[in-house]
């Protein structure tokens, strides 16, 4: 009987002795959970940084692609409105001619053409605007108001005092008239 109750105090030792053993294996059960939740939310927040990241720069590199684009396509701009008056000089100094049949004349016609050309080559445009056209706040300027020659030209164009023009289809100049009252 000895033997028995030996065996069973011996038992109830090693239970005992587990008994701690279980209570720590099961702290360390919930703090490598904590820790694992703690990663996990840790490893969200680095995705989530990550994505935002990429997104601001891949907005960034569009932003900049397009300005690179509008800056190429509006570099002349300056240029191009300081030649405008010399066109202006070329055109009423083509209206002031009588005969523009003329030998002399010629070398005139070719330097105004070419000069034309080169503005159209660069996306220049002239806006083409008579009397009768309507009036765009958007793209003329009224100088001043007259009293309408005919019933139907009221609110409209009566006369282009200068042209206007656009650089790929961006106003430059605004086209200076005169609206009917």
């Amino acid at each position: 009987m000895e033997q028995n109750e030996k065996i069973l105090s011996e038992n109830n030792e090693q239970v005992a002795d587990n008994a701690p053993e279980t209570a720590e294996a099961g702290e360390q059960k919930d703090s490598a959970a904590s820790e694992l939740l703690k990663l996990q939310s840790e490893l969200a927040e680095q995705k989530d940084k990550y994505i935002r990241l990429y997104s601001e720069f891949d907005n960034f590199r569009k932003r900049t692609s397009k300005e690179k684009l509008e800056m190429i396509q509006s570099a002349n701009e300056q240029l191009i409105k300081a030649f405008l008056p010399v066109v202006d000089d070329f055109e009423r100094a083509e209206k002031s001619f009588k005969d523009k049949d003329s030998k002399e004349l010629e070398g005139f016609f070719l330097i105004y053409n070419k000069f034309k050309k080169i503005l159209e080559q660069n996306n220049v445009k002239a806006m083409e605007l008579g009397a009768g056209s309507e009036f765009d706040a958007d793209l003329q300027e009224a100088i001043t108001q007259v009293p309408a020659p005919a019933e139907n030209l009221k609110g409209k164009i009566v006369d282009v005092v200068e042209k206007g023009y656009l650089l790929n289809e961006k106003v430059i100049r605004f086209a200076k008239v005169v609206v009917g009252s």
